[in-house]
């Protein structure tokens, strides 16, 4: 996160808990649960805390029906207290969280805004309406890098909306609890590398359209003017 933030990654998306985690035993999934919202606090209650202190607002993404209702009271209470930070930093924590859910989410969403007359029919719906109406809500900006650690090839059901357009998927061996400043940087620089390829090839396209354009324009001045109009209602 300290990374991050430093290069100007001003939104930083973790998956804390996946909706089929609850496949787990009781005890591992409550421990994790509590695990949650104790790390949350420590670094969310105290004036002087890492979230408080660097004034990072914390968001939980996800589906929230199925949190327990002491848990969410606690990390509902992080997040108000991290809400009127100055700062745009973001940390989302995913919990608890699928892409799949959150597609659905999206759906039902828009259904009852469509039956409210909020959207005034199905035919306004776009594209961006659904991502709209994903739990991270609008003003989250597209992803860029989506980062599977622990040396598995699989997305996990994971953002699977969000990572399908310009964005990098970076699998690594490194397990989580040894991912360090070193790894955020050295797959920020891959990325810095082919996204300025990227813009350096739509620059030349773009510049190679603009000289096709001109060069057409100048073909048609060289045509011999058209003959005369002429009617066929005309005597």
């Amino acid at each position: 996160m300290n990374t991050c933030y430093k290069l100007g990654i001003l939104h930083v998306t973790v998956y804390a808990f996946s909706i089929e985690n609850f496949n787990r035993s009781k005890e591992e999934v409550d421990t994790l649960f509590a695990l949650l919202r104790d790390r949350l606090k420590f670094i969310s209650e105290k004036e002087e805390s890492y979230a408080r202190f660097n004034n990072i607002r914390i968001k939980i993404i996800g589906n929230r029906t199925m949190i327990p209702s002491d848990i969410l009271k606690d990390l509902e209470d992080i997040e108000e207290r991290t809400k009127h930070v100055s700062s745009a930093k973001v940390l989302n924590v995913c919990f608890p969280y699928t892409s799949r859910d959150d597609i659905v989410h999206s759906i039902q969403s828009i259904a009852e805004k469509v039956e409210s007359k909020e959207i005034e029919s199905n035919q306004h719906i776009t594209l961006e309406t659904l991502t709209n109406n994903m739990y991270m809500g609008p003003n989250t900006p597209p992803l860029d890098i989506l980062i599977r650690t622990s040396g598995h090839t699989r997305l996990s059901d994971f953002m699977l909306w969000q990572c399908n357009y310009n964005c990098m998927i970076e699998f690594v061996d490194t397990l989580w609890p040894e991912f360090r400043s070193w790894d955020i940087m050295s797959i920020i620089i891959k990325w810095s590398y082919y996204r300025t390829l990227q813009l350096e090839q739509q620059r030349i396209m773009s510049n190679k359209k603009s000289e096709d354009q001109k060069v057409m324009k100048d073909i048609l001045k060289e045509l011999p003017p058209h003959p005369p109009f002429a009617s066929i209602t005309q005597h």
